[in-house]
């Protein structure tokens, strides 16, 4: 279908500039409707979103015009002499389009940047030799060609559609005159076979201008087969003897109005989501048809012109046929050429532009297209000396071509020396990812030096991931086998889902193949992997080979041997209805889950939505100019939502984003550590893929999802670890940024409970004054004062999603030595380690109903701590708020000097759920769900849950055990965390 940036057929045309035999001066009228349309549609003027229907005046118009002026030629002389209809043919249309390609080519070198600069000269060559179109089909029906910029040549697609016209057109034509030499009457002859050819060959393009409308939008719109029945409607005008047709004049007048009407109609109501050309196309073509047969004069047998030599005073005609639409019409050819490549341009150098300045731009392509037409197209129309000869014409033409191909040749190489090498990036050779941290590449062993971007822009725009044809394209509903690494093994993964899931094939396949499984892949370009209903770009209407692939590809999940882990992955933009994005991920993992195997949703990475490889090309000193801002680049993810919050169990989410845009500031890199990170507008390179497998084994361990990885297969015991930190790093660094974030300031987003809703004096930061590794294995967290303010830290783990595995045991420990402080100078210490609810993540409301379990509290520097459970309802109810469940101060004199283990276990174990509270491996409080009812306990427990590690200062607890923060109160001690780890575990375990 056509979109707002498709530009339409030129008004090349055939008709002459001056009055003479056939000379039509209504539609010359026209061509300016036509063109004006176009314009305003490419300049996005509000109300004409269907101006693109030009394209078909134009080609019906051509049709007419050609067919006429062969017909005349062929009736009056017995021949159609070829050389002298190219001749015309080429100097009047490629001096104009020479021109124009000349000044593209050379104003690309100064407006755009140096990537994008090489593909313009290959559209430069492809204008030149009338093959544009099938360079635009090409790149438009490929999926991993989407997101580069469009091309100011991109409108030359339809002067190459006429040019191939006219190629085939002409000699066919005086074919059937030669065949014709003999006939006793060989006018009537020649008209005869060519409109039954005309009507047949008509009928045939239609069909397949539908056809190829359902399968593949733009071959459609651009090809020049599923165009030639819109000629063809244009010959049949100039061959069948409409002069005959001596009806009531007020049927005339109405058929021309009628098609005035209908054409102003479809510019006014089609738009991009118009499928077209196909049905709709009917109406422009005929309504263009009505208006010329409405101002056809009667013509006497021999074509000659013995009718009124104007149009009808009361038709359409009449007022097309005025000064001001002829003038336009005259300058429609040389004014389309210019206005697109002046719209695209200007926005390649000043950004995007809303539709006041791009119609501005447009009145402004009036110059240069005068200028064109006075000093080119005119004196070499009108030139005796040019015209005398139909190989001076033809020379002329030739020249046209060759000249704007040489230069752009010379430009391309030139761009190309500029750019570099273009041969892939050898990816055994790239630096070391790393598996955590703030850093992209591992800062151990040889240091980062600087230099080029890997891979180069020009290399980046090819890096796709090596699995050949199992991303499959937009027409096929059934992947092929692909099963990568060890094919024969038992042990499979799965990577399931669309080009965004596809992107993370290289480090799936280093992890499978690592481990000595196979990799499957399941991944369709453009499908997402929850089940939507989604129009495909490529092929222009819904998407019904996605729906029948995503049903193929998991039945042969279910249905085929039972997979290690399935990881999907999937653009997270299809739609922006949250509510209808949740059912379509329902119904997708149902299916999946039934499986009981790990299931791994690995969220979508930042959409930079821009040519990032282009961009950089033209920042190589300075590719931060290539950020992309947050807000825009990552969606919200209902599914990572749902996971988080435990709704899906058996499902955990991991991901990269941190570290691809780090939270800090609120744009996200192009390239970071020199790894240039996207191939395009949406997705990653190869090379960061590559890059990620450390990262993405890491966080892939970590949930389990991994045998054979670090901490994540089931120890002896059953147990399995899906967190593990033991804080190792540089004194004074931050604590690993993937696994964990900062609460700063005195509340939660909003302010829902001021100062943390417990009363507490400090403010939290993020500073490594108050949270800090100390060099030795440990995390601090430390209250300081300054000024008289309190202040300490807070944190909290990313993952919001730890939870039992169904009717398993989940258990959260920490190593913790409390702050070494007692007496008057521990007044108003509360150090703490709990957890939250998934939920409250939301909004930071719904407290103490969404859960909370104070895994170790202790207050005012006192030898004891305690646990607690929250729920319910804010005052009374089953947990007694807001004290809570409380185990009461459970002694501990050595927790300040040494480290202990603090572990609650949330056990599901059907029909004997409980909570249960662990010193040193003691379980000192139990709570049962028999304490409360199902409703509260399902609430407080059956959900993800998210860790806070934090040191508080004043407060409701401290004050009630009698001492609150206070000038005798002494900063700087902290409390040091040795670890944190979750571990889960299959069926029971009871104490």
């Amino acid at each position: 279908m056509p979109t707002p940036t498709t530009p339409v057929a030129p008004p090349g045309g055939s008709g002459p500039g001056s009055r003479r035999a056939g000379f039509r001066p209504d539609i010359e009228g026209l061509r300016a409707v036509a063109v004006l349309g176009v314009l305003a549609f490419h300049a996005a003027v509000p109300g004409l979103t269907g101006g693109f229907v030009g394209v078909d005046v134009f080609f019906v118009i051509s049709g007419y015009l050609i067919t006429g002026l062969l017909l005349r030629e062929a009736v009056t002389t017995g021949r159609i002499r070829l050389g002298e209809f190219f001749s015309r043919r080429a100097r009047r249309l490629l001096p104009s389009a020479a021109v124009v390609l000349g000044a593209v080519a050379l104003a690309g070198a100064w407006l755009t940047v140096p990537l994008r600069r090489t593909e313009l000269e290959y559209d430069v060559v492809a204008a030149a030799l009338s093959t544009a179109n099938w360079r635009f089909v090409q790149q438009q029906t490929d999926y991993l060609a989407a997101g580069h910029d469009q091309s100011p040549l991109l409108h030359f697609w339809s002067l190459a559609v006429e040019e191939q016209f006219y190629v085939f057109w002409a000699p066919l034509l005086a074919g059937f005159v030669y065949a014709a030499a003999g006939a006793a009457r060989r006018g009537r002859a020649v008209r005869s076979a060519v409109t039954v050819f005309t009507a047949v060959l008509a009928l045939g393009a239609f069909v397949l201008s539908l056809r190829w409308t359902g399968d593949s939008v733009s071959l459609a719109y651009l090809g020049t087969p599923s165009r030639v029945w819109q000629f063809g409607v244009g010959a049949l005008l100039a061959l069948l003897p409409w002069h005959l047709l001596r009806g009531p004049r007020p049927l005339r007048l109405l058929s021309g109005w009628a098609g005035a009407g209908a054409l102003l109609w479809c510019m006014a109501e089609y738009n991009a989501s118009t499928p077209y050309p196909g049905y709709a196309a009917l109406v422009p073509t005929l309504a263009t048809a009505a208006i010329i047969l409405a101002g056809t004069p009667d013509r006497s047998a021999d074509g000659s012109a013995d009718g009124p030599d104007g149009p009808d005073a009361h038709g359409v005609g009449r007022l097309l046929a005025g000064r001001a639409p002829r003038a336009i019409g005259r300058l429609s050819y040389t004014l389309y050429l210019w206005h697109w490549p002046v719209l695209v341009l200007a926005e390649a150098r000043l950004g995007p532009l809303d539709w006041t300045a791009k119609a501005a731009l447009t009145v402004a392509a009036v110059l240069p297209a005068l200028a064109t037409m006075r000093w080119v197209e005119q004196p070499l129309r009108h030139s005796r000396t040019v015209s005398e000869l139909p190989r001076r014409g033809l020379s002329v033409g030739v020249s046209a071509v060759a000249i704007p191909v040489v230069l752009a040749l010379v430009m391309g190489t030139t761009t190309l020396r500029l750019l570099g090498p273009a041969a892939p990036v050898d990816v055994k050779g790239l630096p070391p990812g790393a598996a955590e941290g703030p850093h992209l590449l591992s800062r151990e062993g040889t240091p980062l030096r600087s230099g080029p971007v890997m891979p180069s822009p020009v290399q980046a725009r090819k890096d796709f991931p090596p699995d050949g044809a199992c991303e499959v394209a937009p027409p096929v509903t059934s992947s092929p086998r692909c099963l990568f690494g060890a094919a024969d093994s038992p042990d499979r993964m799965v990577l399931l889902g669309d080009s965004h899931a596809g992107q993370w094939f290289s480090p799936m396949l280093a992890l499978a193949a690592e481990r000595g499984w196979a990799l499957q892949e399941l991944v369709k370009q453009g499908c997402p992997l929850p089940e939507l209903s989604v129009v495909n770009p490529q092929l222009g209407r819904t998407y019904h080979e996605c729906d029948t692939w995503r049903a193929d590809a998991l039945a042969r999940i279910t249905k085929g041997p039972k997979p290690r882990l399935v990881v999907i992955s999937s653009l997270n933009r299809y739609t922006d209805d949250q509510r209808l994005l949740a059912r379509g991920w329902e119904r997708t993992l149902k299916p999946l889950r039934a499986l009981g195997v790990p299931i791994v949703y690995l969220e979508d990475t930042p959409v930079p939505g821009k040519d990032i490889p282009a961009c950089v090309s033209g920042h190589t000193a300075d590719p931060e100019a290539c950020a992309f801002a947050r807000s825009t680049a990552q969606w919200p993810d209902p599914l990572a939502r749902r996971i988080a919050a435990g709704r899906l169990p058996g499902v955990r989410a991991v991901s990269v984003n941190p570290v691809l845009c780090p939270p800090e500031g609120a744009d996200c890199p192009a390239v970071l550590d020199r790894i240039l990170l996207y191939r395009d507008d949406a997705h990653l390179t190869d090379v960061a893929a590559v890059v990620l497998t450390p990262r993405l084994e890491r966080l892939l361990s970590e949930a389990g999802a991994l045998a054979g990885g670090t901490g994540a297969a089931a120890g002896a015991d059953g147990w399995t670890r899906v967190l593990h930190d033991d804080f190792e790093g540089p004194a004074g660094a931050r604590p690993s940024a993937d696994r964990w974030k900062y609460d700063i300031g005195t509340c939660y987003p909003g302010c829902p409970a001021p100062q943390w809703g417990t009363g507490e004096i400090e403010t939290m930061t993020d500073s490594a004054d108050n949270v800090r590794l100390d060099g030795k294995g440990a995390l601090e967290i430390v209250p300081t004062r300054r000024d008289g303010k309190w202040y300490s830290g807070r944190i909290e783990s990313r993952r919001a999603d730890f939870a039992p595995p169904p009717g398993g045991v989940m258990r959260i420990e920490a190593s913790i030595a409390l702050p070494d402080v007692t007496g008057p100078a521990a007044a108003g210490y509360w150090p703490a380690f709990w957890t939250l609810g998934a939920k409250l993540r939301d909004g930071y409301t719904g407290w103490p109903s969404v859960g909370e379990l104070d895994i170790m509290e202790s207050v005012n520097g006192r030898d004891t701590f305690f646990g607690s459970m929250h729920c319910g309802i804010a005052d009374g109810g089953p947990c007694e708020e807001p004290v809570g469940l409380t185990s009461g101060p459970q002694p501990c004199p050595g927790c300040r000097t040494g480290f202990h283990s603090y572990a609650v276990e949330v056990d599901l174990t059907p029909g004997a759920e409980e909570v249960r509270w662990y010193l040193d491996g003691r379980i000192h409080h139990r709570v049962g769900a028999a304490r409360m009812d199902a409703g509260t306990w399902d609430r407080a427990v059956h959900h993800g849950l998210f860790l806070i590690l934090n040191v508080a200062m004043g407060g409701k607890l401290p004050a009630a055990d009698g001492l609150t923060a206070g000038p005798g109160t002494e900063p700087g001690h902290p409390m040091r965390v040795e670890h944190v780890t979750v571990s889960t575990r299959e069926g029971t375990i009871r104490s």
